[in-house]
């Protein structure tokens, strides 16, 4: 291989001299001399004699041509996951939409599968695809419950029923659900239109209830308690799809939780305080160098070590919600290829699971959970099934 490589290098310099050649030759009579035998150049045949190189170049580039190639590797590229549903591990936007949907048991869930499978639809009809622009376009998805994905046929690698946890800070109820709508436009209002059709669409009488939520991005993205959020969040879209999305799929595994801020406590506190709460400075979210083992940050990446790497990962696409006058916090919502990530992360929050040490997250001080539940968001081939 090596000599070969070497002839190729050889006949490179060849090539290049009878085509300096042949610049001189557009100007006067050649005195190149012409050699009808060829000689072995590490096993390659090529003439001796420049002149029999310029009359034979385009069979002789063809052969320097196929001998590069031959020895050129075949770059093997990985295959791409099965598409995934817009939402899942696309760049956020200005709002966002969290509906949250249960169903009556009698409702039609066969026909409520349909109607999700149209969410596409729904879409274009609220921004013609032909003339939307980053301003108006809109990235949406579909997720379901376990219990009414397993009725639509649905058939989820792994379990992702949601847990009722409880630690020495607060609880984490569980509070299920049927349907999920997550969308994200720089138009709040086409997201209000959005919710309004989709409900619309289900069978007439299937809803129980329901609750849609919209979100905005406050002060270049930080939480209303004033520290930034998802400062570790996957940034590229390579990083996020790894995270997000399982490979033989193209579904991912979705947590959603509504939690209420208490804006009292996060206005009067100290930020020394609130710091060391979170793990990280308020101003500029730095990671402390020392944290204690109750930190947001700490619970978070399993241990009290500077800037150590987290066990399991997700891409949270949380965002803040709510009023002045009423109630108001962070709606958390995250992606991931596996529910063990959420697993994990959640048990951390109250120091439970396997080799729990009932500590909770510090974090809970100033905010209170009050839903959450795991929802399944399918493949774009699979969701397209159910119509």
């Amino acid at each position: 291989m090596a000599a070969l490589r070497g002839s190729v290098r050889q006949l490179g310099k060849l090539n290049s001299t009878f085509s300096c050649s042949r610049r001189g030759l557009a100007t006067g009579r050649s005195t190149i001399s012409r050699f009808s035998k060829p000689i072995l150049i590490g096993g390659l045949a090529a003439g001796t004699g420049l002149g029999w190189l310029y009359k034979n170049k385009d069979s002789f580039k063809t052969t320097v041509d196929e001998t590069i190639n031959a020895v050129t590797p075949t770059p093997v590229f990985a295959a791409e996951p099965p598409a995934s549903q817009p939402s899942v591990f696309s760049q956020g936007k200005d709002h966002a939409l969290y509906l949250w949907i249960h169903l009556k048991p009698t409702a039609n869930v066969k026909e409520v599968g349909r109607a999700c499978a149209k969410i596409q639809s729904l879409v274009d009809k609220v921004t013609d695809p032909k003339m939307s622009d980053e301003s108006d376009e809109i990235w949406a998805g579909v997720g379901f419950g376990p219990n009414i994905y397993k009725q639509l046929g649905g058939n989820p690698k792994e379990n992702y029923t949601y847990a009722y946890r409880k630690g020495s800070l607060g609880e984490m109820p569980s509070s299920g659900g049927d349907v999920f709508i997550h969308a994200k436009c720089n138009t709040v209002s086409k997201l209000f239109e959005l919710s309004q059709l989709f409900l619309n669409s289900l069978p007439a009488g299937s809803v129980d209830n329901a609750e849609d939520i919209f979100s905005f991005v406050y002060q270049n993205g930080r939480d209303l308690s004033g520290f930034i959020d998802g400062t570790e969040n996957p940034a590229d879209d390579d990083s996020r799809q790894k995270v997000a999305v399982e490979k033989d799929t193209g579904g991912s595994y979705v947590i959603t939780q509504k939690w209420i801020h208490d804006l009292k406590l996060i206005s009067s506190e100290k930020d020394k305080t609130m710091e060391g709460w979170v793990g990280r400075t308020r101003a500029d979210s730095i990671e402390l160098k020392k944290k204690t083992t109750s930190s947001h940050v700490a619970r978070m990446t399993g241990g009290v070590n500077f800037e150590q790497k987290k066990a399991f990962e997700m891409v949270r696409q949380s965002m803040p919600f709510g009023n002045v006058t009423g109630e108001a916090g962070l709606f958390f919502i995250g992606y991931t290829a596996s529910p063990e990530n959420l697993n994990f992360m959640l048990d951390r929050m109250v120091g439970a699971g396997s080799g729990g040490d009932g500590v909770s997250d510090d974090i809970m001080r100033l905010t209170k959970n009050v839903k959450g539940t795991y929802w399944y968001f399918p493949g774009v081939a699979e969701l397209r099934k159910m119509a």
